[in-house]
């Protein structure tokens, strides 16, 4: 049985287009997972006041960081996919959770080369619902729906992997070289603790936890 690796990352507007942030901020806020308060009051949130206010601040906020190439964050996710290809004698292909580079059109280029079994690795390395389990679950519908047949596993969290630590520290230390600094800050993008409490299924990925970054 042919195996194959699907990477999956958040994803981007397609283009720094309003109507095009418009379109990828719907189906960003829309998500359960993302903002998970009652529909109906996503829905007047999000239809009603958030698409009407904010795509044309955030088009100009993007404008300032778009690459020639296009959306960083895409640009990137692409290099990195080609590397991960690289290094592997298996097929490799890229989706996104949001935006027209889906999670599905990932699944059907896997496909097309004749994988039959899929490993997904959702490229975050912590559990969070409104990022990896958001992945997870696309996934999964979009698999039990349209492609039945396909095996999927699902790689775990890897925040307190070795090897990724290790990897992470040797490309900070390379990159702070010939810096003199007498602080590092360190910003994380944080989550509500509600999404910590529903979702987190070993009850020790975050809540102050003293453990949640020792590797060992």
């Amino acid at each position: 049985m042919k195996k194959g690796v699907l990477l999956v990352n958040l994803g981007s507007p397609d283009s720094t287009k309003t109507k095009d942030v418009r379109k990828y901020l719907d189906e960003f806020l829309m998500d359960e997972r993302v903002i998970d308060i009652p529909y109906w009051k996503r829905y007047l949130l999000i239809k009603g006041i958030i698409l009407n206010t904010r795509p044309k601040k955030s088009a100009e906020a993007y404008k300032k960081i778009w690459w020639k190439e296009g959306s960083p964050l895409v640009v990137i996710s692409k290099r990195f996919t080609q590397k991960v290809a690289e290094k592997l004698d298996i097929p490799v292909a890229l989706g996104m959770r949001y935006g027209s580079m889906s999670i599905e059109k990932g699944i059907q280029e896997l496909i097309h080369q004749g994988v039959k079994e899929i490993l997904l690795i959702p490229l975050y390395p912590h559990y969070a619902m409104s990022s990896y389990e958001t992945v997870i679950e696309k996934a999964k519908a979009i698999n039990r729906k349209s492609f039945p047949t396909i095996k999927m596993e699902v790689l775990p969290v890897f925040y307190k992997n070795e090897a990724y630590i290790k990897a992470m520290s040797n490309n900070l230390k390379q990159h702070l070289q010939g810096f003199d600094y007498d602080h590092i800050l360190f910003s994380y993008h944080g989550i509500p603790e509600r999404h910590i409490l529903k979702s987190d299924p070993t009850k020790s990925h975050c809540k102050l936890d003293d453990t949640c970054c020792n590797t060992g």
